[in-house]
């Protein structure tokens, strides 16, 4: 490709996982069933959370949208990913790479920061009970909610615009199985410390406060905890934030994994992999990890299922 400005490169070639022709058949198969059990999990429990009025709580608010963040990264990275295990020419237009990226950085981040948003739902409803209706309106909620998705938003269009301002002059082959920042930057011939200097501000801006809200609301929730006389008002007051805690320490142990390990160390094939984990593993296993763990939502599910029974 000859040099010049950007807006010569009309369409992206996607590297994907591997290139060995043997896997592609069997991963499209793996890849299915986890993009299949996703949107059946999130989905299932976005209606389950509609239509039960005894969900219609603080905590379910927040894991409704948490379930619909999960539903869209999926939805953003599977079907192209799916279609490129069985295309010979594993190729994505510009514009649809540029929205990919915009959309995978929305959700993600909207869902870092919906898991801080849960750690304090929890310190609030644990530590100060009595004030928890009152603290946690609704009002608060849907404002909480609605500046997720807006600081998610903003960083997403200033990667994004910030990326493909960049002229992509020596290659058009992007190796990752999505349109992802780094492998984007490595592609270009312009200069791209400005990026990545607004890529690690940004992201560590966004985890860090995140990360410092969840540690800091688990402190005080497991020191209240503690001082609780009764053995079975211990075990009930955990139990009520032990399944956000399972999600919390997966999402957040691949993330540091992604971004702590030593440069020495780092490798594309090794981010490929925290990748599928962070982005199609992790939204597959919330569901899973919020409804098996919870009566309330079991009882729900249960409820419906007779109705839906009864009624046939």
């Amino acid at each position: 490709m000859e040099e010049g400005n950007h807006s010569e490169v009309t369409k992206f070639f996607l590297l994907g996982l591997t290139d060995c022709p043997e896997l592609q058949v069997p991963l499209f198969g793996v890849f299915l069933l986890i993009y299949g059990i996703t949107l059946l999990g999130n989905g299932g429990m976005i209606l389950l959370i509609t239509i039960d009025p005894r969900l219609h709580t603080p905590m379910y608010f927040f894991l409704r949208n948490l379930s619909f963040c999960d539903l869209c990264i999926s939805s953003i990275i599977s079907p192209q990913m799916l279609l490129n295990f069985l295309a010979e020419r594993k190729s994505i237009s510009y514009t649809a790479c540029a929205v990919q990226m915009c959309l995978s950085i929305v959700f993600g981040d909207a869902e870092c920061l919906l898991l801080a948003v849960m750690a304090y739902d929890r310190y609030v409803a644990i530590c100060n009970p009595l004030l928890y209706t009152v603290t946690m309106s609704r009002q608060l909620c849907k404002q909480l909610v609605v500046g997720v998705y807006a600081v998610g938003l903003l960083d997403s269009m200033l990667n994004t615009c910030f990326t493909f301002w960049l002229s992509f002059c020596s290659s058009n082959i992007i190796n990752h199985f999505f349109c992802d920042v780094p492998p984007l930057l490595a592609l270009s011939c312009s200069d791209t410390r400005i990026n990545e200097i607004v890529m690690f501000v940004l992201m560590c801006s966004i985890t860090v406060i995140s990360f410092v809200t969840v540690l800091l609301s688990y402190v005080y929730i497991t020191s209240t905890i503690l001082q609780i006389r009764s053995a079975e008002g211990r075990h009930k007051a955990f139990s009520t934030c032990t399944f956000h805690l399972t999600a919390v320490v997966l999402f957040y142990g691949t993330l540091l994994f992604m971004y702590l390990r030593p440069a020495s160390s780092y490798s594309m094939d090794t981010d490929k992999v925290a990748s599928v984990f962070y982005m199609l593993v992790i939204p597959m296993l919330n569901p899973l990890i919020y409804s098996l763990r919870n009566m309330e939502v079991k009882d729900a599910l249960r409820k419906a299922m007779n109705k839906l029974l009864t009624n046939f």
